[in-house]
Order: C-alpha cells, then structure tokens, then sequence
C-alpha cells in the first residue's frame, strides 16, 4: 500500500503480481493513476478485510509454495514490463494465471470512482479532463501515419539496388557498340546476349542429289580400296 500511495501522488506507472495463498494462480497488474484501479480500488481479501497477517500465520505450519507458479507469474510481470518500457507488442493491463487449468484470463481494471485512496481520485478527476487532449492527439497520430504510408517510401535506403519493374514491358535487344569491342587477339567466350533475341531464319532444306547407283558406286569403290 506504500507503494501505491507515492505511485498514485507522483502519477507514476507501476507493475504488481500476486500469488494466490493455495500458489495455484496468480495475477499481474498493469497500474496506470487515474486510467486503471489501484492497489486500493480492488485489494486482495486479506487487505480489504483488515485482518493482521500475523494472525493468519500458525506455528509449525508453512504457507503453500509451488515455485513452478511464482516463477511462471514472475516471468509473466518481466515480459509484460519489456513490452511497455521497449514499446513493442500489446502490453496487458491485467493478466492471471490459472495452473489447475491453464487458463489466462485477461481484462481491464477500472478505477473505483469511490476508492479509499484520494489521491488515486484525483488522478482520476484529471484522467477525466484530459481526455479531449487525449483523443486530439491519438487522432493526429493516425493521421499522420496514414499521410506517411501512403506517401514516403516503405524504405528510405537501397543498400543494394533493388528496383520493382513491369513484367509486361517488352525488352530491347541492345546494338553492340564500340564498348563491347575487344582488343585485337580476344575474342567472347560465350556468345552475345542479343544473339538469343534475333529471329531464328529457316534453312532451306538441300536436295538429294546422289540417287542409290552413285551410292552404290561410292560404296564399291570404298570396298576396293
């Protein structure tokens, strides 16, 4: 509760997690002045009852501990803490965590308009008049990020000069000029590139002049040599 009260008089954003007493589920808590609940709007059962702690604790006997759940929820609060300090991904506001069932409730925490805290109401009240302030700026956010993706380049750098062309264009054969000209005594290896291109000319099929005597003859005189 001391935490929540400094947090709440300086406006700071905080982060909570909890075990529950059978260490079989847990929560974490996104904490926002004036925006979600505090640690006062919505207190586990223990806090809001007022009961002393030491009276709940017996001699000779430990309180549950599943370690496997603290650290599942400890990760959870670390996770969830990069994503909102690196501004990457969607940051839960409440998240719980139910090892029985595996299951991962989520939903946002409102604040208590009659919350014991004062201050946490007066966060609340100035929540409630910055909200035209609020809406002018994420309005002006979206547009601009529309204006600078229907405008400006995907990427402003081409390190290796990726162009996009029209497939349908049709390609010229490029004239051979004096660049592609070889000293005397070189010659290409491979033929050129516009040679593929030209038009193949139809050869004219030559006519059998020999009819079978003169193969035949040809074939004897072989024989005879």
């Amino acid at each position: 509760m001391v935490v929540n009260q400094a947090c709440n008089e300086l406006g700071q954003t905080w982060m909570e997690s909890g075990v529950s007493e059978d260490a079989v589920s847990g929560h974490i808590q996104l904490l926002v002045p004036g925006e979600t609940a505090c640690f006062a709007c919505a207190p586990p059962l223990v806090v809001a009852s007022g009961v002393d702690e030491r009276t709940l604790k017996r001699e000779g006997v430990c309180a549950a501990s599943l370690p496997t759940t603290m650290g599942v929820v400890a990760g959870l609060l670390v996770q969830n803490t990069l994503k909102y300090l690196l501004k990457f991904g969607q940051v839960s506001p409440y998240l719980g965590y139910n090892s029985l069932k595996d299951y991962f409730p989520t939903m946002q925490m409102r604040p208590n308009p009659q919350c014991s805290n004062s201050a946490c109401v007066e966060r609340q009240e100035e929540y409630i008049q910055s909200k035209p302030a609020r809406d002018a700026a994420a309005k002006a956010k979206m547009e601009s990020e529309a204006s600078a993706e229907s405008e400006g380049p995907v990427h402003l750098d081409n390190e290796w000069n990726i162009s996009v062309v029209d497939d349908d264009e049709v390609d010229v054969p490029s004239s051979s000029n004096t660049s592609d000209r070889l000293p005397d005594g070189l010659v290409h290896e491979l033929p050129s590139a516009d040679k593929y291109t030209q038009p193949l000319v139809a050869e004219e099929a030559s006519p059998i002049a020999d009819d079978l005597e003169d193969l035949q003859r040809q074939l004897d005189a072989l024989n005879a040599s």
